[in-house]
């Protein structure tokens, strides 16, 4: 994701109702009557004509057991963008470094810093600005990521954190870097929150959509690549360099769980751009494995045609490709699935959420049907390509008999993965705002936001904590433990390519039902 991420559908505070731990460093009060002074947010008598050092940091992220870990396609983004201005580029990635990120600004000295933050890594985002203010003074330091997007005033308080930046990062980074080189004055930027000498909190207007054709090619070679997994490490064994692309943003559908902060808008790149990405991740950047990252990737069905003729023609197809985030399962059917196949697609993923159509309907809003999965999952299977479904327990509304539902649902459609997670209230989402009006949020910090721990985030009157998790945790062994799936499992070469992997993912999800 960009340093920020699109729009905001509106702004709330729950730190009024969250009880966050001040974890040894001033955290700001958030009622308004006590702002943070403003940082100087120049950097212009400091550098005498030479290029201005940027560095990008990607906070270290809560991650479960044997998870992959990847180069942000955001910071790849912004560092291509400031490249491309002439300044001085690091990359600080706290999933694959050794050393603490204020030792690198320690030495590497820059003039601005940018930090991307989704809910679970705002807090360590928020600790690691704090060391950075410790160690580089004045250096203005800007936030952005979904979180911050949709609550900019909450890390805008923070006396860390200089600017927000609110929406999709590339131009307003830009711009942003400009006017902080310059000395300039901050008003007019679009996209961003910030701090006045007095202290009080400005919104600047938002930033028009970008048009995706205006992006340089993210800028991996500021990454340690070696350090990275395979996209899928808990499927696959990979020998090389594993590479996320982005073809198109957005998503045209409102489900209930997921975070409006692109407005309902899809944008695409044209076929043709992204296979030239394509073709330059395999001829140069040596790609072994390619991961698309869109949301809603097969919206438009004649583009994913012709995206994979282009590889076709283009003899890219030897090299793998999955869909990390998975496609609709209304819009797929086997022409369009055989075609990825053919182009080189071994594996697709599919939101399904719910195996209950009351639960997808009224709840999720899915705009979507039993049937369309069950169509979707066998035309994919019948084109030899892997599936992964991914589902949802604990949704409100849910009783033990719909999350029997699911349960059952996912072994009848049988893929090669069920991701089951519990359902967690993301602020900016529909559910955040049921949980506020109907229930209580059980986490006591954003780091505790995470979905994949088998922990419930959050109890209503009429769904306990406690049935939530023992389905969770059923849900696993319901699926896993079945007599043909242990042995399918046991017959894939991958599972003893990564045997230890195996054992550990095993015996936290399917034995104890912890991650």
């Amino acid at each position: 994701m960009p340093v920020s991420c699109w729009p905001p559908a509106r702004c709330e505070r729950p730190a009024r109702f969250l009880p966050f731990p001040q974890s040894g460093y001033n955290g700001g009060r958030m009622d308004g009557n006590n702002r943070a002074p403003a940082a100087r947010l120049t950097v212009k008598h400091t550098l005498k004509g030479r290029p201005m050092r940027v560095l990008l940091v990607n906070p270290k992220s809560k991650l479960p057991i044997d998870t992959r870990t990847s180069p942000s396609l955001g910071l790849a983004y912004l560092a291509a963008v400031s490249e491309r201005r002439g300044d001085e580029v690091r990359v600080h990635d706290g999933d694959v470094e050794d050393r603490p990120v204020e030792e690198v600004a320690r030495e590497f000295r820059p003039h601005l810093i940018g930090i991307t933050a989704n809910t679970t890594q705002v807090m360590s985002a928020w600790r690691e600005a704090a060391r950075l203010k410790a160690v580089l003074g004045d250096v203005p330091i800007v936030i952005g990521g979904p979180h911050p997007t949709v609550l900019p005033h909450e890390s805008a308080a923070r006396p860390e954190i200089d600017i927000v930046v609110r929406g999709e990062g590339e131009a307003t980074w830009e711009e942003l870097s400009e006017r902080i080189e310059k000395g300039a004055d901050l008003a007019g930027v679009r996209g961003i929150t910030y701090r006045r000498p007095d202290g009080t909190i400005v919104d600047e207007p938002d930033r028009p959509a970008l048009d995706l054709s205006t992006l340089p090619r993210p800028a991996y070679h500021y990454f340690k690549m070696d350090r990275y997994t395979n996209l899928q490490p808990t499927v696959d064994h990979v020998e090389g360099y594993s590479f996320p692309i982005m073809t198109s943003r957005g998503c045209p559908y409102r489900c209930s769980y997921c975070s409006q902060i692109m407005e309902r808008r899809w944008r695409m790149r044209t076929p043709e751009d992204v296979v030239d990405e394509w073709e330059w991740l395999v001829r140069e950047m040596g790609a072994a494995e390619i991961g698309v990252l869109d949301d809603s990737f097969n919206i438009d069905r004649k583009r994913v045609l012709r995206i994979c003729d282009l590889i076709i023609e283009r003899n890219l197809q030897h090299v793998p490709w999955i869909m990390i985030n998975g496609i609709r399962a209304n819009l797929a059917d086997e022409e369009l699935l055989g075609k990825m196949r053919q182009a080189g697609c071994i594996r697709t993923a599919f939101g399904v959420e719910s195996g209950n159509q009351h639960i997808l309907d009224t709840i999720i809003h899915k705009q979507l049907t039993l049937d369309q999965v069950r169509r979707a999952f066998a035309a994919a299977k019948k084109v030899g390509m892997e599936t992964i479904g991914f589902f949802i327990i604990g949704m409100p509304g849910e009783t033990e008999e719909t999350m029997d539902d699911t349960i059952r649902f996912a072994c009848e459609l049988d893929p090669l993965v069920a991701n089951f997670s519990i359902a967690t209230p993301f602020p900016g989402t529909e559910l955040y705002d049921i949980v506020k009006a109907r229930g209580r949020i059980l986490a006591e910090t954003w780091d505790d936001f995470v979905f994949f721990e088998g922990k419930a985030r959050f109890e209503l009157p009429d769904l306990p904590a406690e049935l939530v998790e023992r389905k969770w945790r059923e849900a696993y062994r319901r699926f896993y433990l079945r007599p043909h799936r242990i042995a399918r499992t046991l017959m894939r070469k991958q599972t003893w390519l990564q045997l230890p992997r195996t054992l550990r993912m095993a015996w936290r999800t399917v034995v104890t039902g912890a991650l």
